[in-house]
């Protein structure tokens, strides 16, 4: 139930991006020839008012399609609707569109829950693994997703982000040193294992992702202001905290790729936190929300942000870009995007839970 959960989830927030394109474009008058979730062959098809709607076969995104992409198209080339002939504010704001719908989303999903279900209580002490890295020191351990870890080596970690700065602190700095971590399980059993930390690029890992520990108990607002403040808060923490986690990614590729996840792993992610309640469920569906807002702002191809790029070369030369120029790099970005995703389910995959017991019979 919780897997299905977290892909409905993981579906609403892709629609609710290609809604904010559709209708930024819509809402200025410019044509639309398709709205579509997922890639490749179309499951299910419907037209309505000249407008396809369809859900795919891949559920890796989504796309909003317009005339002007299209050879078969019976819209003329001149058509001052069609979104090629409308000026760059327009059209940038049609591709940003996306990325604001998604934050948006996230904060008003955070409003709601602290309007209606309440403000999270502070976090308790202690930090959850949230996905364990095959092969890696955590994972030789026995240390397991869910498993929450209380202290290392006697030092309690406290509570929150900074349980979790602590945690990473010790483990960066005992590359090679003999920690011993106390960790509670699901069924609030406590014991001592120990994980050496291996070197990677003069810092130590044992390949395991962390989250706070969070109640699942939550308390009522007092007033509109501190649903604001409590709301406010925590959208910043995790827009933050995705950025950082982005530029780590750029700047120091080698040691933070194998924190990339793909579709799977998501979904496994998602279930793991609607375990904990509806504050779980709240928090995966911000946090993916604001995923998705960020890594579609990069200047890579297929992203909104490498349209935007286009267009920016378009105002300083004061003419689009070569459509062969164009279309090579949102071909590239098709590959890359592509590529990716099926290297990232075949690598979730295997590494999930289920996969691995089957694998070690």
């Amino acid at each position: 139930m919780n897997v299905l959960l977290s892909i409905a989830v993981l579906g609403l927030l892709i629609f609710f991006h290609e809604a904010g394109h559709f209708l930024a474009a819509v809402l200025q008058r410019i044509k639309v020839s398709g709205f579509s979730i997922g890639f490749g062959p179309a499951l299910l098809k419907k037209e309505i008012n000249g407008i396809t709607y369809s859900i795919r076969s891949l559920p890796l995104g989504g796309f909003v399609s317009f005339p002007d992409e299209e050879t078969d198209s019976l819209v003329q080339p001149n058509d001052p609707n069609l979104l090629k002939n409308r000026p760059i504010h327009q059209r940038a704001i049609v591709i940003s569109a996306g990325v604001l719908a998604n934050l948006l989303l996230a904060w008003i999903v955070l409003m709601c829950q602290a309007s209606f279900v309440g403000i999270p209580n502070q976090p308790d002490p202690g930090v959850i693994i949230m996905g364990i890295q095959p092969n890696e020191p955590a994972f030789k351990s026995g240390l397991v997703a869910g498993d929450r870890i209380v202290s290392v080596n006697g030092q309690t970690l406290g509570s929150g982000k900074e349980g979790i700065m602590n945690l990473v602190n010790i483990i960066q700095t005992s590359s090679g040193r003999e920690l011993l971590f106390e960790r509670v399980n699901d069924d609030d059993e406590s014991n001592t294992i120990s994980i050496t930390p291996i070197e990677n690029e003069g810092n130590g890992r044992i390949g395991a992702q962390l989250q706070p520990n969070l109640p699942n108990e939550v308390s009522k607002a007092k007033n509109i202001g501190e649903v604001i403040t409590s709301s406010n808060s925590q959208f910043y923490e995790l827009l933050s905290r995705t950025v950082i986690g982005y530029k780590s990614l750029i700047t120091n590729f080698s040691s933070t790729a194998q924190q990339l996840s793909g579709p799977v792993k998501i979904v496994e992610i998602g279930a793991q936190l609607s375990e904990q309640g509806g504050s779980g469920l709240v928090l995966f569906s911000a946090l993916v929300s604001i995923n998705l807002a960020v890594l579609n702002s990069l200047p890579l191809p297929l992203l909104d942000g490498g349209q935007l790029v286009l267009l920016i070369f378009e105002s300083i030369r004061g003419k689009p870009v070569p459509e062969k120029i164009q279309l090579a790099f949102m071909q590239s970005g098709f590959v890359l995007l592509v590529g990716l995703s099926v290297v990232l389910i075949i690598r979730d995959t295997t590494q999930l839970s289920l996969v691995q017991e089957f694998v070690h019979r």
